[in-house]
């Protein structure tokens, strides 16, 4: 993956977790202690950032940063992928996601 669809695809993952969390983006600024046009800059894939600045954005956003070797992608992301089968459900998912289908 090119640097620049990777810098997109996080600054994607970031808007929608902005926006399933019902923040603006300078709220999860001040939260990440950036300011808003830095913030807008990195949802965006316009810019790149340190990997304090990702890590307390992600924090900012109820999320956790996590670096696995290439190759155990694929395995992890099996792991997490959402199921309509209740008994085979992904082998880690958070007390808060089991409580929000709960609710639906």
């Amino acid at each position: 993956m090119a640097e620049s669809e990777f810098l997109k695809e996080l600054g994607l993952q970031f808007r929608r977790a902005r926006e399933a969390a019902d923040l603006t983006q300078e709220q999860t600024a001040d939260r990440a202690n950036i300011s808003r046009p830095r913030y807008r800059d990195i949802e965006t894939g316009a810019a790149a950032a340190r990997t304090t600045t990702l890590v307390n954005i992600a924090r900012a956003l109820g999320m956790e940063m996590m670096l696995i070797p290439q190759a155990m992608v694929p395995a992890v992301q099996s792991m997490l992928r959402p199921t309509d089968d209740v008994e085979d459900r992904p082998a880690f998912t958070s007390d808060v996601e089991e409580d929000e289908r709960h609710e639906s």
